[in-house]
């Protein structure tokens, strides 16, 4: 029965309405080169592998995402599983890091929700980490992903205005 427990992932998702329309949300979501716009803990994103919007490609995420015990930069290397931009969905693996989330597979998708606004919804499931409260780091990833999710529509705003 342990053995079992330890195979099975840690699940979680955070959600956030956005007041834009889904194409605008979309663009800013789906695209590398502006994930630093969303994400005020990222300070690179750099191409690795593939093309970006291609399942295959690869990307070196790295800047102030995780605690890290030497105050150093938290990096993850994170590949493009799969991508629909009719549905407006896209999945990636983190595949390696300096963080302890290596295998872990995230999911964005957007819905319109009306009025120009659009949900979105970020689900992410990943390995059990030994040494680390399930609760914890569900909890702290769902607050990480909430605070991007909060700063996309101010992020648009802004790029409107270049």
């Amino acid at each position: 029965m342990a053995s079992e427990a330890r195979s099975e992932k840690w699940r979680g998702s955070v959600g956030g309405i956005v007041e834009a329309p889904i194409e605008k949300v979309w663009c800013m979501v789906s695209q590398t080169k502006r994930l630093a716009e969303w994400m005020p803990m990222v300070e690179r994103c750099t191409d690795l592998a593939g093309e970006e919007g291609v399942p295959g490609y690869v990307r070196l995420v790295s800047g102030f995402m995780f605690p890290q015990e030497d105050g150093g930069r938290s990096w993850i290397k994170e590949k493009l599983v799969s991508i629909n931009s009719s549905q407006h969905i896209y999945v990636y693996k983190l595949e390696a890091s300096n963080v302890g989330l290596d295998g872990s597979v995230n999911s964005v998708k957007l819905v319109d929700y009306g009025n120009d606004s659009t949900l979105v919804d970020w689900s992410y499931e990943l390995n059990p980490l030994q040494g680390i409260c399930e609760d914890s780091i569900i909890d702290y990833l769902g607050f990480l992903y909430k605070s991007c999710i909060n700063r996309i529509e101010g992020a648009i705003e802004a790029s409107s205005k270049v």
